[in-house]
């Protein structure tokens, strides 16, 4: 196919926006969606990055995006709608519950009203993995995004309605990983 032939079938390819998803066991996938913010920012896209199920400032990469250029720091959006602990099925609260879905609203309100570029779903297979939001409304809202929204969703577990609507499908498998001989999460790396 001649790149004139390709154009004809989609004209704007280069400003259409997908739906990524990085999911699996292994470590990096919110590190994946984080480097993709980045190289986004450094195109002067608006970023929105909706960290569900995680709160609290430990995070490096929060200590590194409050430091970026306010050229480009004006330019990205950062919500945590999650309490400042890990969450799993068996210690959720209600409180957890409402930020999560507090953080659906927005990212709902943003796909709708067109409000970024770029909107990175942090852990939000999680989420929907632990019934908090319900998949078949995430797989609605996605498919009514805007054409030119490049989405990303990270999380192990990814539901497989996630992964038949998703254009890219990232399975971080470990193959081998220091945790399992008893090292700790580390500042700077893990978090």
């Amino acid at each position: 196919m001649t790149n004139n032939e390709h154009n004809l079938i989609n004209p704007n390819w280069a400003q259409h926006g997908y739906i990524q998803v990085y999911t699996g066991n292994g470590k990096g996938k919110t590190t994946a969606s984080l480097g993709l913010a980045m190289r986004a920012l450094g195109r002067s896209w608006k970023v929105l990055i909706i960290m569900f199920t995680k709160g609290g400032n430990n995070y490096g990469e929060l200590n590194s995006f409050r430091e970026l250029s306010p050229a480009i720091s004006e330019n990205l959006t950062i919500v945590q709608a999650g309490l400042d602990r890990i969450i799993y099925k068996d210690n959720q609260s209600e409180e957890d519950v409402k930020e999560i879905k507090k953080g659906w609203e927005l990212a709902k309100d943003v796909i709708k009203n067109h409000k970024c570029q770029l909107l990175i779903l942090d852990e939000i297979n999680i989420a929907i993995d632990m019934k908090i939001l319900d998949v078949d409304e995430v797989v609605e809202v996605l498919k009514n995004k805007p054409d030119e929204m490049e989405i990303v969703l990270t999380g192990r577990n990814a539901h497989p309605k996630i992964i038949e609507i998703a254009h890219l499908v990232s399975k971080i498998e470990p193959i081998k990983h220091y945790w399992d001989t008893g090292i700790a999460a580390r500042k700077g790396i893990e978090y």
